[in-house]
């Protein structure tokens, strides 16, 4: 049985990731809506937190057969490291693949920046 679309969001910058959740709400619709109106572009909304970007994938996996479709949301900001660069292309790469062998969409609205002035803007 399908359900609705599903919201993933990271914590790690939860202020941002709160903020494109609630834009992410405003456009798919009322999280309230108990039925699906798809004349209205309605949809009933699940959301799950996990700690980082990193986790989003495997909600993703665990979930994606009782979907319509996936929204990812986060934000990983670049450091000193080359950790930025492993931890977005792992999850990016992931995301896509999931979308791909499922054939359901998975929007990715995981944001990659150079600092938090850089995220908040966007």
């Amino acid at each position: 049985m399908t359900k609705g679309i599903l919201i993933v969001k990271s914590m790690y910058y939860a202020d941002i990731s709160n903020e494109l959740y609630k834009n992410a709400l405003e456009i798919i619709g009322d999280p309230v809506d108990s039925k699906a109106n798809f004349s209205k572009n309605r949809f009933v909304v699940n959301t799950y937190s996990v700690p980082g970007v990193f986790e989003i994938p495997a909600v993703i996996s665990k979930n994606i057969k009782t979907y319509y479709g996936v929204v990812a949301l986060g934000c990983v900001i670049k450091g000193k490291t080359p950790h930025f660069d492993f931890i977005s292309k792992a999850t990016t790469d992931a995301i896509m693949k999931l979308s791909i062998e499922h054939q359901k969409p998975v929007g990715n609205g995981i944001i990659t920046c150079f600092n938090k002035k850089q995220a908040l803007e966007r």
